[in-house]
């Protein structure tokens, strides 16, 4: 019997058997895949999928195969800018840079690797899932190795992280919401050389253009990926071949400029599972969703999934919280990812919408709606203010700009003088951060952390004080997947939301004694 199995050992299933181990939860990972897949799929990630690698342990093993994202420029019909993206200014509020490409086949491995050296995990590769049931006690999943071996194991809980074609998601019977998109397009990646690089933009591309709409990404080092869109009547197979390719990238590059790292075909879709829990199974990743790439947010979507769930789950096996508020708890995963990720997919269908249109009219007119509406002169937009906050779930009941959204994470002062990420400072459970405006003696009774910015902790960098500035506020209560349970801009204010918090985690399912840290 183990606490959680996890169905899936791609990145979410392996950051989702990380976070649970951590907790000490007896894990189980299958995969049917027996290693890593050596080419790139996913190319993009964000400062919050950093602050989750951070938080397993891993981020500066992460580092050396990432890089910034550079801006990306949209040109419309007739070559001109219409839109340029870019990130938010330092300092960062994360305390990572806010978009990045990275390398995905060494990245996946160091997440497995993590995962499969916590003594808590078992990892089982070249296992396949057969079939899943339940009961009022456990779920019961029927399991096959490489070599036709039958196995039996049984989870309190399952995680289905296993794709877009998820297993876990057919036997649980749930089904994909259609938003209406339905594109095939053609990713190529080529390793392109010095000649090749002389040619190429030195920001990534939108081309939105009617004749083939298409995409260039900068990844690392000499990493160029195409995403191009597919014509009616072009055979997805056949463009893929190596001449195919090179035949569409001749815009740019010959076979002398680089090599042919991937080319594969696809319809990029807008999908969204219709529930997200069924009983004691959960859905995750691309088993849960699936978006199109134009903002990079399908692996961050993934890991975002885990991380709400890990701590839900953790806290409901342990006993943080029991019956109806556990059971409320483990619905909020749905309640609050759907609604996440369907806002999230609407937006990156608009952009979308921006890049595919076919008529050449309308793309004219397109231009024209997107330079009048910033008087002719194109402005930076950064892209993280393309990412919804949470809207609905376990969040206090009083309105506030700030509520929902991801708490920032300052540098602030240690004892010895060095600086220090707040969360490897201060760890990553509920905590209540007030700045020096708000005097409070915190008498909740639960296990909370207490960070008081200005008195005895001091930030380095001003981005807390900034956020709380912009959100009216001079409290706020932090989830621990970094999200803002909600936010108080007075004592009373403050009296509120613990008291609203305490409904959401009663008193008498916690254990363990309120800590107030400091930074001395």
């Amino acid at each position: 019997m183990y606490d959680v199995a996890v169905v899936g050992f791609g990145p979410s299933g392996a950051v989702a058997a990380s976070l649970l181990g951590q907790a000490g939860l007896k894990t189980y990972v299958c995969d049917k895949l027996t290693s890593v897949y050596d080419k790139p799929r996913a190319i993009a990630l964000d400062h919050e999928i950093m602050r989750v690698f951070q938080q397993i342990g891993v981020a500066g093993l992460v580092l050396p195969h990432v890089e910034p994202f550079t801006p990306s420029e949209y040109f419309g019909v007739d070559g001109q800018l219409i839109r340029r993206m870019t990130m938010v200014a330092p300092p960062f509020p994360l305390g990572y840079t806010p978009s990045m490409v990275f390398t995905q086949p060494p990245v996946e491995r160091i997440l497995r690797a993590n995962a499969q050296a916590l003594p808590s995990v078992t990892i089982a590769l070249g296992v396949e899932l057969i079939s899943l049931t339940q009961d009022k006690d456990a779920a019961t999943l029927q399991l096959r190795d490489g070599e036709g071996r039958a196995q039996t194991i049984r989870a309190r809980y399952v995680i289905g992280c296993d794709g877009a074609t998820s297993t876990v998601r057919s036997q649980i019977g749930v089904e994909l919401d259609d938003l209406d998109f339905d594109e095939p397009w053609l990713v190529i990646d080529v390793l392109v050389n010095e000649q090749g690089l002389a040619k190429l933009p030195v920001t990534s591309v939108q081309y939105c253009e009617p004749e083939r709409p298409c995409t260039m990404v900068i990844g690392p080092g000499n990493h160029r990926r195409w995403e191009i869109s597919l014509k009616e009547g072009e055979d997805p197979l056949e463009v893929a071949k190596p001449d195919a390719a090179w035949k569409l990238l001749s815009r740019w590059l010959t076979p002398q400029d680089g090599e042919l790292w991937r080319q594969a075909s696809y319809r990029f879709h807008a999908l969204v599972a219709h529930d997200w829990r069924k009983g004691r199974v959960f859905v995750a990743g691309d088993a849960a969703h699936q978006q199109p790439p134009f903002m990079g947010q399908g692996m961050c979507q993934g890991i975002r999934d885990v991380a709400n769930l890990s701590w839900k789950l953790r806290a409901a096996i342990k006993g943080e919280v029991t019956g109806h508020a556990a059971e409320a708890l483990l619905d909020s995963y749905g309640t609050e990812r759907k609604t996440h990720v369907r806002d999230l997919t609407t937006r990156i269908k608009g952009a979308g919408a921006v890049i595919c249109e076919r008529d050449v009219g309308k793309a004219r007119a397109r231009d024209k709606h997107m330079l009048d509406e910033c008087g002719g002169v194109v402005k930076d937009t950064p892209r993280q203010d393309m990412i919804p906050r949470l809207e609905a779930g376990l969040l206090c009941a009083a309105a506030g700009s700030g509520r929902g959204t991801l708490f920032p994470q300052p540098r602030v002062m240690q004892k010895s003088g060095e600086a220090a990420l707040m969360d490897q400072r201060f760890g990553y459970g509920w905590r209540l951060v007030t700045d020096s405006s708000l005097e409070t003696a915190v008498k909740h009774g639960a296990p909370m952390t207490t960070i008081r910015l200005g008195n005895d902790v001091t930030e380095n960098d001003g981005v807390t004080a900034l956020w709380m500035k912009k959100h009216h506020c001079h409290a706020a209560l932090v989830r621990p997947d970094h999200y803002v349970f909600g936010t108080a801009a007075t004592a009373s204010e403050l009296d509120e939301l613990l008291a609203d918090w305490q409904r959401h985690w009663p008193s008498n399912a916690v254990t363990g004694k309120p800590e107030t840290a400091t930074a001395n």
